[in-house]
């Protein structure tokens, strides 16, 4: 079994009831909807063919709502401007018909841009630099060759941008995602905590809590790090956003750093952009796009992710496969963080112990966390054990949530009872699906208060013996009842 999770986006190439069943068969744990693209009656059709398939193939999936953000990007080309180093272009607040000048979709950042800074086109693909400036206008001198269509983004890496990352279209959309019963909200342009905040405050006054998840992708996010993630659900290595604001061969140790603070502060991390570029024409992929995928293992994140493969790629299914090849393999080499302390919290010291028990004693065949939030079995994959995770909830929405956490390998969802009838129809589950047998023993952590947030406080070995003996004393409970 893979441990790390694959997320998907969804497109013109998979958006079909035959081409989901396969995807989540294949193994896809979270399908991505990014509202950047796409009309709400397409995104509800989508999301309506989503719940269908999962429940006709009773598999659970998550799915993650990836919001617009203030992505910054030119207008209307005609065709595809084919532009050489040393050339120039106009950036202007204005449309107009020549053919050399540009528009924005926020007209006020030229009044923030100074000569000499940069400007970025197509994930830095094309960068130029600010020669001279006008009333409401930049002239740009290119840097390098390159080729620029329609609508694509535009990064200022050394301009201090004063913009909320949350537009008009993001609050519609937010609401919109709220109606649709979304698992996750990724949050695009991040640049500080209170984006999170503010997305967290219209959210709730929905009452709907779907993990938020950070898009770290700007300068300033960097600069924040430690308390946007202190306010997140989890986090986002968007390379494409990263590499044109620090530069490509700077992506790498952002990724790192990014990786390894969500893993210590026990939020699940997803690793985005190019991870199978090769694959959007070829049913093959490169040795250096296999290695990338290893070494986003090797870093500890929890989640890949797919866009253009699996939205606009020849050959969607290939790529996934691919994926999962890969992470099964790279796995044989991962190598833990043996680091990670617990935190002050009660939950979070009783998995850290059960980890620590778990591979202290060869025979165990899996972890199992009961619990009501998913915060038991984040735990347990926070500290990457080498056997197996189960979880045990009441909430359907925990469930989906779980989706995206490193290692968390199969989320029942059962109706509150006492602790003995929920050990033992869970253990029925697992036999009756062939995971188990007779002589499995396994590590529980629980709350002893069920169906109460933030109260495990329970470890317990069970083993044939202690199963036996809870199904005689439950027996014998219910003889006493009845008389």
């Amino acid at each position: 079994m893979k441990r790390t999770k694959i997320v998907i986006t969804l497109g013109p190439a998979t958006a079909n009831k035959q081409s989901i069943k396969a995807l989540i068969e294949m193994g896809v744990d979270v399908i991505r909807l990014n509202f950047s693209h796409g009309t709400h009656e397409e995104h509800q059709k989508n999301v309506k063919m989503i719940r269908e398939v999962s429940q006709e193939i009773g598999q659970e999936v998550a799915i993650l709502q990836d919001i617009s953000g203030p992505k910054v990007r030119i207008g209307y080309i005609d065709g595809a401007l084919e532009l050489k180093r040393g050339d120039t272009l106009k950036l202007s607040k204005e449309e107009s018909i020549e053919r050399d000048s540009l528009s924005i979709s926020y007209p006020k950042i030229i009044d923030l841009v100074e000569v000499g800074e940069e400007v970025y086109f197509a994930d830095g693909t094309l960068t130029s630099k600010v020669v001279a400036k006008e009333k409401d206008s930049l002239i740009l001198e290119l840097l390098n060759d390159g080729k620029l269509t329609s609508k694509k983004g535009v990064n200022f890496p050394q301009t201090k941008l004063n913009i909320s990352a949350i537009t008009a279209k993001d609050e519609k959309d937010l609401l919109f995602g709220v109606s649709l019963g979304v698992d996750i909200v990724a949050l695009s342009f991040v640049q500080n905590k209170e984006d999170i905040l503010k997305a967290r405050k219209i959210l709730e006054a929905q009452n709907s809590t779907p993990l938020l998840i950070s898009k770290i992708e700007m300068s300033n996010a960097i600069k924040n790090l430690d308390a946007i993630l202190d306010v997140s659900d989890g986090a986002m290595v968007a390379r494409g956003d990263l590499g044109a604001e620090f530069g490509v061969s700077a992506v790498p140790r952002i990724q790192k750093k990014i990786i390894h603070k969500a893993n210590q502060k026990n939020i699940p991390v997803i690793t985005a952009t190019q991870m199978l570029s090769s694959m959007i024409k070829s049913p093959y992929p490169t040795r250096a796009e296999v290695s990338d995928i290893a070494n986003a293992v090797f870093d500890g994140t929890d989640a890949v992710m797919l866009s253009d493969e699996t939205t606009v790629g020849e050959f969607p299914l290939e790529a996934v496969k691919v994926l999962k090849d890969s992470l099964i393999d790279a796995q044989k080499g991962y190598k833990p963080n043996t680091d990670l302390l617990p935190s002050k919290s009660g939950d979070d010291a009783i998995a850290y112990s059960a980890v620590k028990l778990s591979n202290f004693l060869e025979d165990v065949d899996a972890l199992i966390a009961f619990t009501s939030s998913g915060f038991s079995a984040k735990s347990l994959a926070k500290y990457r054990p080498q056997k197996k995770i189960y979880a045990v909830t009441n909430s359907v929405e925990t469930a989906r949530k779980l989706k995206l956490s490193w290692g968390v390998e199969l989320v029942s969802v059962l109706e509150l009872s006492t602790p003995a009838r929920l050990i033992l129809s869970f253990i029925k589950e697992l036999k009756t699906k062939g995971l188990i047998h007779d002589e499995s023993k396994f590590i529980m952590t629980m709350g002893d208060i069920m169906g109460k947030k933030g109260v495990t406080n329970l470890i317990r070995v069970l083993d044939k013996d202690a199963i036996q003996t809870m199904q005689e004393q439950l027996e014998l409970s219910q003889k006493s009842s009845i008389a």
